[in-house]
């Protein structure tokens, strides 16, 4: 499970303060009475997720895995930031996959979708593509553009079984496409918002197509779902971090930072900033969430965090075992000075920074918050996911928002589509 350390957030009064404010928001959230009750599918979908769905998302995934070098996932927002971040988290840095997941459709950029095209020529591919109505610009577009590369390469026919939608259940411009085509079919639930879908076919077959656990991420999320709504506040770590979180958001602060120490984790944080930034941020209110990976950015950002004006407080996702450590060896020279730190592992230096930096940052007024995970498998995702996704809608509901929605995507679209003179618009 999650584990959350508050000992250094600096916190006027403790978190005990807004435990009636959590236990209110988690009733709401259980009898499905709060704003937005209509995509809380997520809640339960670790144990009432649609069992024969997943056994096709993992023939689906077989198959890829037989006939493709590289499975392009074609999606925007929740519709890939989910899967990107579980596989980059478990994935080899620096060793070529058996088969690639690469993703488009989440930019406009004309040079990074021809590097792409560029880079699937001589590869056999596959098209994972992913939006509810399959009308929103981005994925759109990448979509008519390699599926153009892909009927060129393979056929009209032989496209159609190497093309795979996410998309809604009964409607839609892609539903309706993939039906006289003949693709076969995932269902992005109507119940479950993109940034809450990572743990459906979203996310599930890419990471699956990946080589991951699916299985296991699923069961990480229910020991998730089995822990966070009944367990006392005192024992429960969503429930804390809700409460720390709105007492430092009371307090004056206006944005979170998430660190991690793990370059792996880098894309849960973007999973995260979409997570909470579009459940909170609206009605004038929420905290403005943004990420950091140390040591790295200490070099960058280090001095504002420290010495720049107090508006923010971090909150360290801390991995207590690494997949891999290193032991540093003796140097006869010793130049570099690092001889005292022989017999020591490179782990222990990163955690021994990690607690210098929480100790400078918080005597730098800048409050932390650690969040403990045991180690980064497939499991222990899905129990990230669950938690995060568990806290950020009992946030909301604390904060007086509705959660689930996201009423301000829709502005820059209007206007986009009017500059591009769109019929209607």
């Amino acid at each position: 499970m999650i584990r959350i350390n508050l000992e250094n957030a600096l916190l006027k009064e403790d978190v005990s303060v807004l435990k009636e404010e959590v236990l209110d928001a988690n009733k709401t959230l259980l009898s499905k009475t709060g704003e937005g009750n209509d995509f809380l599918g997520w809640q339960e979908l670790p144990r009432d997720y649609d069992k024969e769905e997943f056994a096709r998302i993992k023939e689906a995934a077989k198959k890829i895995r037989s006939n493709s070098d590289v499975l392009i996932a074609i999606g925007i927002g929740g519709s890939y930031l989910g899967a990107k971040a579980v596989i980059d988290a478990l994935s080899n840095s620096y060793e070529k996959p058996e088969v690639e997941v690469l993703f488009a459709g989440h930019h406009l950029s004309s040079t990074d979708t021809q590097e792409l095209l560029d880079y699937l020529d001589g590869k056999d591919f596959s098209i994972n593509v992913i939006s509810k109505s399959g009308t929103t610009t981005e994925p759109a577009v990448a979509f008519r553009i390699f599926k153009d590369k892909l009927e060129e390469k393979y056929g009209v026919e032989g496209a159609k079984e190497r093309i795979f939608a996410t998309t809604d259940k009964e409607r839609g411009a892609l539903k309706t496409l993939s039906t006289n085509m003949g693709y076969e079919t995932f269902v992005v639930p109507d119940n479950v918002g993109g940034r809450f879908s990572v743990l459906t076919a979203v996310g599930l077959l890419p990471i699956a197509v990946a080589g991951f656990d699916i299985d296991e991420l699923m069961a990480g999320a229910r020991d998730g779902m089995d822990t966070y709504p009944e367990t006392p506040f005192e024992d429960n770590a969503a429930f804390q971090y809700v409460a720390a979180r709105n007492l430092m958001y009371r307090n004056g602060k206006k944005m979170e930072i998430l660190v991690n120490y793990e370059p792996k984790l880098k894309n849960v944080s973007e999973w995260w900033k979409q997570l909470y930034g579009e459940s909170e941020g609206k009605d004038g209110k929420g905290l403005f969430p943004v990420s950091v990976g140390f040591t790295t950015d200490l070099h960058s950002l280090g001095q504002m965090i420290q010495d720049g004006e107090k508006i923010f407080f971090e909150t360290v996702l801390r991995v207590n075992e690494p997949k891999k450590d290193i032991e540093l060896k003796s140097d006869d020279l010793d130049l570099d000075g690092l001889n005292y730190l022989v017999g020591k592992t490179m782990d222990y230096v990163n955690q021994t920074a990690l607690k210098a930096t929480v100790e400078a940052h918080v005597s730098g007024q800048v409050p932390n918050i650690i969040l403990d995970m045991e180690k980064i498998d497939e499991r222990n995702l899905g129990r990230l996911i669950y938690f995060y996704e568990y806290a950020v809608a009992l946030s909301g509901y604390i904060i007086g928002v509705n959660p689930f929605n996201q009423p301000g995507v829709e502005e820059y679209k209007k206007n986009m589509f009017r500059l591009l003179e769109k019929p209607g618009y």
